[in-house]
């Protein structure tokens, strides 16, 4: 059954139109009409009383915006009658209550992973290049066309068959306005030589010199994380020699994070090589030994509880805090009744939600250590006349994400409702079951780079507008609020959550299919759409203001 419109919250004072309405009909909510004073499209919001300007308007049960003006019952939600509001939060002692779902069809599942000597378990193999430093970026571009087209890791060539095309018409002086380039037959790329190596990844980046030493120093952080990730195998280094992240700072993070640090990793130091070349083919040869070794690494069995996920949200729309979210949530507790950690971060993007974090925070000192990183990041935002309330993109706002609160309290849905064990801030490793939190922006490629950083091994990203983002060493899986979008872009949607939508599928059992998925992607089984486009974004956060 195709509901027309919801009422996410009993206390809520605006209704989520599921369709387009038109103005000057009557809209029936349990018993309740109203009359439309203007077209409401789908995913967008009408009043369901009269307000007055200043009053406050409820969704999910919170404070989300006020009035500038009067308004009238069954008229629009916008940008020009609403501004952000958000309700103050405190610490203040409470006993939060949670009820675990049933787990029992997941009780004594595994998954095939990889398993380290320190304990953890990876849900993919990979060999990792880092630079120190921005000069080594071209060098790693060398290695990469080289390793990747040898060995089996380049994605297909139809776009360079396309740019073929292309030339033999130039060539021959025949119509390029209108020539078909849907290539149907693309180069058949080289069968990649070592099975048990899901790829070789490079973590480019634009740091390690010139700009602040904290900078710098954030970044070695960064750096170390990746290279201790329970995805990687292991790691070649690439430095020039001179720059502010100098290796001995990498190596010193990186035994602080990882003591017994024993993955196979080999250091080049540009500026003490004999040539540009010379230092190229040695770095190849020697990961290249390595690659045969690692290959010897096999997917074993291991308890669900094994399984780190990210829950990130990313070209939102106003069904995703009512249907991809929420589900992708339902997911998140039932990992954590199965002894997993999930990770959820983008503190923009939990602005109005905070006395309901703090509430869940099980410990009082991450209770606090939550509200430090929150008023902290907030006031360096305001600081430079800027502020979370400017944390919807347009694309937000035209798909019905009228306010940071509304965008939030929606996107806080994606971690579940468990207690919350801790609080880390960027690149801290998540260490407690259950569910964490972690300070990174909201920015996509910034969010997910950070995610990885504290263990994500999987990364359920939710979308309602469509975004390409992926990651270096962790498998992204793009799951889509409505099913137009998955009918456009499904090259790289991998799970639709629309039928939540149209009231053919239950949050809980969209919970329970994406777990489905995330175990035959943590097994090797099926391929996110992310990892087969070779979708490897990293983009380190420099602290600074980032929304």
């Amino acid at each position: 059954m195709l509901y027309r419109v919801l009422k996410v919250h009993p206390n809520d004072n605006v209704l989520v139109a599921l369709q387009d309405l038109q103005a000057g009909e009557t809209v029936e909510y349990k018993g309740i009409s109203y009359l439309l004073k203007e077209a409401i499209p789908a995913k967008h919001k009408f009043f369901t009383e009269d307000l007055k300007e200043g009053d406050s308007i409820i969704m999910y049960g919170t404070l989300v915006g006020r009035p500038q003006f009067d308004v009238k019952m069954g008229s629009r939600m916008s940008t020009d009658n609403v501004k952000h509001a958000a309700a103050k939060y405190q610490y203040r002692p409470y006993n939060y209550h949670w009820t675990a779902p049933d787990v029992h069809k997941f009780k004594d599942r595994t998954f095939n992973g990889y398993h380290r000597s320190d304990g953890n378990v990876g849900t993919a193999n990979y060999w990792l290049f880092i630079p120190m430093v921005f000069c080594e970026n071209r060098n790693l571009d060398v290695i990469r066309e080289a390793l990747h087209n040898e060995l089996g890791y380049a994605v297909t060539d139809k776009y360079k068959a396309g740019v073929h095309l292309l030339r033999e018409l130039y060539e021959t002086g025949k119509e390029i306005q209108s020539a078909d380039l849907n290539i149907k037959e693309s180069v058949v790329p080289v069968d990649r030589l070592f099975k048990n190596v899901d790829g070789i990844k490079f973590l480019n980046h634009q740091g390690g010199c010139g700009g602040i030493r904290q900078d710098s120093e954030v970044l070695s952080k960064l750096l170390a994380a990746y290279a201790d990730h329970p995805n990687v195998a292991g790691v070649t280094v690439m430095s020039l020699g001179c720059q502010n992240l100098q290796v001995k700072d990498f190596l010193t993070d990186l035994k602080l994070r990882n003591p017994n640090f024993d993955k196979p990793m080999h250091v080049f130091e540009q500026q003490r090589s004999l040539s540009e070349e010379q230092l190229i083919m040695t770095a190849i040869q020697k990961t290249f030994v390595s690659l045969t070794e690692v290959n010897k690494i096999t997917r074993k069995a291991a308890p669900l509880s094994k399984l780190t996920i990210g829950v990130k949200c990313g070209g939102s729309d106003g069904f995703s805090g009512i249907s991809a979210n929420p589900a992708v949530g339902y997911c998140s507790d039932l990992l954590v009744a199965l002894g997993g950690k999930v990770l959820l971060a983008e503190f923009p993007e939990l602005c109005g939600t905070e006395q309901n974090i703090i509430d869940r925070t099980v410990d009082e000192a991450a209770a606090r250590k939550f509200i430090s990183l929150m008023t902290a990041y907030s006031d360096s935002a305001e600081s430079v006349g800027s502020g979370f309330h400017m944390n919807p993109s347009p694309g937000n706002i035209r798909d019905g994400l009228i306010t940071d609160a509304i965008k939030s309290n929606g996107a806080v849905k994606k971690g579940g409702t468990a207690p919350i064990v801790d609080v880390l801030d960027y690149t801290e490793l998540a260490v407690k079951p259950g569910l964490n939190l972690v300070c990174t922006p909201g920015n996509d490629v910034e969010a997910t780079t950070g995610k990885a950083a504290s263990g994500a091994t999987l990364i359920l990203f939710t979308t309602g507008l469509g975004t390409p983002t992926g990651n270096p060493v962790c498998p992204v899986i793009k799951v889509s609020s409505n099913s137009k979008l998955t009918s456009r872009m499904g090259d790289i949607i991998d799970i639709d959550c629309g039928p939540i939508i149209s009231g053919d599928r239950t949050i809980e059992e969209m919970g329970e299919e994406i777990l489905e998925y995330c175990i035959k992607a943590a097994s090797g089984e099926v391929i996110p759409k992310a990892v087969q486009l070779n979708q490897d974004d990293f983009i380190p956060w420099k602290r600074g203001i980032s929304l």
